[in-house]
């Protein structure tokens, strides 16, 4: 498998996430997102959409990181990031799409650059705009564990699935904007315990190759 990825990039955070979980081997091909090799043409040619992860596998070439999640669980079912009960997966699924399609598109790199570039918005306003589209998304988490009887360990039971994968890539990016995590006890409960999982710290941003 190699997969096109950016150290700071979350979507590719969840991926390598998933695969260090399911033992899969990898080669990693880094594109500088902040440097623009994303917009290579030949780049382009594997990811008309220009943005990270893709994972290419022989003749299988997968992008969008919750589809690539979902296409590792379905050939590499074991261990298993979705539990086997339809109500408890689809409550998982929701709960890590808070992160993967709710918050996390709202402060990508192209998305800030049109907000400052474009509409001008100031250093100060854009980490306001990043704070409270975080924030938004760690409350509704924290809620959603409060009132979810299935909440162990982890997000759903005491075995990682994709809802602690979405949590984990929502804190991180908070924290690195300095977002007041106090409000969200059980989410950084869940996180510090994952976080103490292989998986998730090589997988981790600060980790990757191409950190800076």
């Amino acid at each position: 498998m190699q997969l096109y990825t950016y150290f700071r990039s979350q979507a590719s955070y969840r991926v390598r996430i998933a695969l260090n979980l399911k033992g899969l081997k990898r080669e990693d091909t880094f594109l500088h997102l902040e440097k623009g090799d994303q917009f290579a043409s030949s780049y382009k040619a594997i990811n008309p959409q220009m943005v990270v992860p893709t994972l290419v596998d022989g003749e299988t070439k997968l992008f969008q990181s919750l589809a690539i999640l979902e296409w590792l669980e379905e050939k590499y079912p074991a261990p298993p990031l979705l539990p086997a009960d339809a109500d408890a997966r689809a409550w998982v699924r929701g709960f890590a799409l808070i992160n993967i399609a709710d918050s996390h598109p709202l402060i990508v790199p192209r998305i800030r650059n049109y907000l400052t570039g474009t509409l001008g918005l100031t250093q100060p306003q854009l980490l306001a705009w990043i704070q409270h589209w975080m924030a938004a998304g760690l409350a509704a988490m924290e809620t959603l564990l409060a009132e979810h009887r299935e909440s162990g360990k982890f997000c759903h039971g005491d075995r990682v699935t994709l809802a602690d994968i979405g949590l984990v890539t929502q804190v991180f990016p908070a924290q690195t904007f300095k977002t007041d995590m106090t409000p969200y006890p059980r989410v950084m409960r869940i996180y510090q315990a994952a976080m103490a999982l292989p998986a998730f710290v090589d997988a981790s941003p600060p980790k990757q190759p191409d950190a800076e």
